[in-house]
């Protein structure tokens, strides 16, 4: 069966070359292999094809045979590793917290232990008739979340 390593000993050079980094490569039985790649500028459909030869360049179909998928990091899926936090500085996310609520607001700070998210709310002040909006920042370790992911908006 191929493994994990032989991808990420494949593609590693070429991708920091590149600019670009993984954000998931899984074998799955029948080495069906899923290699998810990103960066900070997006990946183009091209990118993707030059990295699926390359790993295909590396194994002989005769000796073992597999399934190939390469694609980018989706518009609008959960963050799978820390440079997606860092990518996705200064815009709008959605968090999912553990206890099953979900917040929005701008991703405004990023470390190695949590991220801080501003977020924006309508809150009607004691003895006003009037909603105010109110702005705050919410700090979250990445183990308190669920998921974040990025809002797209037009």
């Amino acid at each position: 069966m191929i493994k994990v390593s032989q991808i990420e000993s494949i593609i590693t050079e070429k991708l920091k070359k590149d600019d670009m980094f993984v954000v998931e490569i899984s074998v799955h039985p029948g080495n069906k292999i899923v290699v998810v790649i990103d960066s900070d500028n997006g990946v183009p459909i091209s990118y993707c094809i030059e990295i699926s030869r390359l790993i295909e360049s590396d194994f002989d179909r005769e000796n073992e045979d597999f399934e190939l998928e390469v694609s980018s990091a989706g518009i609008g899926q959960a963050f799978r590793v820390h440079r997606q936090y860092l990518k996705n500085l200064g815009r709008r996310v959605e968090v999912l917290e553990n206890t099953g609520k979900k917040v929005s607001g701008k991703l405004t700070s990023v470390n190695d232990e949590d991220f801080v998210v501003e977020i924006e709310e309508m809150i009607k002040p004691e003895g006003k008739k009037r909603k105010e909006l109110h702005v705050h920042k919410v700090g979250y370790k990445y183990d308190e979340v669920k998921q974040v992911k990025d809002i797209i908006s037009f």
